[in-house]
């Protein structure tokens, strides 16, 4: 849970210490994250529950939703502990009818609910053979003649995310406590001139309405206020953070000199416009004086890493050292093998820092780092140890960043004075989520691939179809071509993964492909290993490359043309994409399969669909998105991005975006907040900040 924006002093007190609250409650609303006041104000409903017309019984409608009061008339005697009866409670309204309430596997409810009591219930109505009306599992509120029924009857009712232990009706009565006692006390931080020209509802009425509303529209309203405020407070400090950041020294770098020229020169093919205007725009920055903080998205494929070894180049020609981090040792691995022969023709030294070196060999290149005379260096986190100083690093370029933390990024960028950054990704992110995980970065999309490069064939097959897929991958084979076959991360356990590899590609080389060369790739090879049966499948020595997730990318082998997915349901989409594009790099056609077992979630169905209709990867990312929301989206939740308390980045985009332009119109018009009007804003922009992102002090 995010930390809450402080909107009014006095609400940092702990929930515990307001009336009927106390130690108990108070660890159950901590597990809601609720500790103060201002959590609470915070901390919108769910949903609402229209309880202005409850329905009688004899106007109940079997297969809705409907809300609905009642008499206790019955109790079923307590249901035995073992065995599937269940505990029921038959009700009585004023019209006569009966409403049976049914519950299984809740044993506690039997000293809940006494005869004569009066009953509010929620649920969808149903009828059992003959019986009367029921509902299964419905949410209900005992009403109590003491206690304030306006609040949980007869009105638009809030319905909050709850806890073991703690009831909505408890819940409803502490928000409205707590609405009742400090709404009007808050002060608002937004400056009256930005409300009316946005037509944003006063902050008190908006803590109100989005708690207790007359109607939707009244609840939709103050949440859109309170969301704008969550974007816009937090893009007013990446805002603050851009400022600081490019007010700080930076050294120029350029232009392009001979090594850039020559590295031009020994391409096989031309720049695309697409990685010609990133380039432009990566120069323009290297020579403006102030550090480069970019990010560089582009598609499988389309090329982001010769743009980045230009940029390695310029700072070497310029007198720096630049540092490459990638995420796993295969891929630091990769780059190495793709860079290494490159620079080698320039003469330009590289050196590969991984956890998986020799500690002499990792002594003896921290020598080299340390002098300068190694100039580019490619690595894992390792990089970012203690014991790893550079002579003079220009230039910080950091590769999947979507697998880093944004402390990991600072950690780098720390090991020079100012150094460029240059952070990349080949997974596309909604643009949504560039703005606020990457908000602080200057974007460069390579929008365009490579000429040449044709569309992948994917198909979803069951795994009945396994033999009619052996069949078409030999004849591939027998065509000359390649094939990667990749098995999933069956649990959290590499020793299962790896297990899973291994009996596949002995399976392969045994009964099905006996006449081709079947390799095994897994994270758990040396360094040396993996390099040789990289070589061996590029020399198409080795025809079947089974492998683990290692492959996801950074791996390019042109006559590769066929990448076949074991358990296919069991992968994200983004990794669905990837492993696609280590195909289609050559001149024929290329093919995904998709093999998925029986029983598919939702879900999963969704995500091969999605996956077999579509190569753009920007629409198979909103996809993704959509389905896993923005918390999972990065498959971490140390990749910096933050989480808002009112905001959603699935429905709120286009508030997204206005919030960031205010931001930034803002912070030109008074860059430290300096102006009378702009207090509030100020406290509020350093309760949301404090301790973030280097954010210290405004004005």
């Amino acid at each position: 849970m995010a930390e809450a924006t402080s909107i009014v002093k006095g609400v940092e007190t702990p929930l515990r210490y307001l009336k009927g609250v106390g130690p108990q409650r108070s660890n159950l609303l901590s597990r809601l994250g609720l500790e103060t006041v201002a959590d609470a104000l915070l901390f919108a409903p769910r949903r609402y529950e229209d309880r202005r017309h409850l329905t009688s019984f004899r106007d109940l409608r079997v297969g809705d939703l409907q809300a609905t009061t009642g008499t206790v008339a019955g109790i079923s005697p307590p249901p035995p502990r073992s065995g599937r009866l269940p505990f029921q409670v038959l009700l009585r309204d004023e019209t006569g009818g009966f409403l049976n309430a049914v519950f299984f596997n809740q044993p506690y409810l039997v000293s809940t609910f006494k005869r004569g009591q009066q009953v509010v219930l929620y649920g969808k109505v149903a009828r059992f053979r003959r019986g009367p009306l029921q509902m299964v599992h419905p949410e209900f509120e005992l009403v109590e003649e003491d206690e304030e029924e306006r609040l949980h009857t007869g009105r638009l009712v809030p319905i909050y995310p709850l806890t073991e232990g703690l009831g909505q009706r408890r819940l409803r009565s502490l928000m409205h406590q707590v609405v009742d006692e400090f709404a009007d006390a808050a002060p608002d931080p937004l400056p009256l001139a930005l409300r009316e020209r946005l037509g944003l509802r006063p902050l008190v009425e908006a803590l109100r309405a989005i708690h207790f509303p007359e109607d939707l529209p009244h609840a939709e309203t103050a949440r859109h206020r309170l969301a704008f405020d969550d974007f816009f407070i937090f893009q007013l400090g990446l805002a603050l953070r851009r400022r600081r950041e490019a007010g700080a020294a930076g050294t120029p770098m350029g232009p392009p000199g001979p090594l850039v020229t020559r590295l031009r020169e020994l391409l096989p093919y031309r720049l695309t416009r697409a990685q010609e205007r990133v380039w432009a725009e990566i120069q323009e920055d290297l020579a403006s004086g102030r550090p480069m903080n970019r990010l560089l998205q582009g598609d499988v494929g389309s090329g982001k890493t010769v743009v980045a070894l230009l940029t390695v180049l310029t700072a070497v020609e310029a007198g720096f050292q630049a540092a490459l981090m990638a995420p796993t040792e295969i891929l630091a691995e990769q780059h190495s093998l793709t860079l290494g022969p490159l620079l080698a023709q320039l003469g330009v030294p590289l050196g590969l820092l991984t956890a998986g070196l020799k500690p002499s060999e990792r002594e003896a290149l921290h020598a080299q780092i340390g002098t300068g005379e190694i100039r580019v260096v490619v690595g894992t986190h390792a990089l970012i140890q203690e014991g790893v100083e550079f002579s003079r690093l220009g230039l910080a370029v950091v590769d999947e960043q979507h697998r880093f933390g944004v402390l990991q990024r600072a950690t780098l960028r720390g090991k020079g004075t100012n150094p460029h950054v240059l952070v990349m990704t080949a997974t596309p992110i909604p643009r949504t989520l560039a703005l606020t995980a990457y908000g602080d970065l200057d974007l460069s999309v390579i929008d365009e691939m490579p000429p040449g490069r044709k569309p992948i064939v994917t198909a979803w097959r069951a795994e009945s179809k396994r033999p009619q897929i052996y069949d078409f991958l030999r004849k591939e084979l027998d065509a000359g071509r390649q094939a990667y076959v990749v098995c999933p991360l069956v649990e959290e356990s590499e020793a299962t993964d790896l297990r899973a590899a291994t009996e596949l590609a002995e399976r392969l080389r045994q009964e099905v492909f006996s006449e081709a060369g079947i390799g095994l790739l897994h994270g758990r090879l040396r360094f040396d290993e993996k390099e040789s049966v990289m070589r061996a499948f590029k020399a198409g020595e080795i025809q079947i490359l089974v492998s683990t997730t290692v492959i996801e990318v950074g791996i390019d082998v042109p006559n590769a043309s066929v990448m076949l997915v074991e358990h296919a349901e069991r992968f994200g989409l983004a990794q669905l994409h990837q492993l696609r594009g280590r195909v289609g790099r050559g001149p024929w056609k290329s093919y995904c399969i998709l093999m998925a077992g029986g029983g598919l979630t939702a879900d999963a169905k969704r995500r091969l669909e999605a996956i077999c209709e579509s190569q753009d990867g920007f629409h198979i990312a909103d996809v993704d998105l959509s389905l896993r929301g923005p918390g999972e989206f990065f498959g971490t939740r140390q990749s910096g991005l933050p989480e808002f308390k009112i905001g959603d980045l699935l429905r709120d985009g286009p508030l997204l975006e206005e919030a960031r332009r205010e931001a930034m119109t803002l912070m030109t018009a008074d860059p430290g907040l300096a102006e009378p009007e702009h207090r509030l804003l100020r406290e509020a922009l350093v309760a949301r900040w404090k301790g973030r992102l280097d954010l210290a002090s405004i004005g």
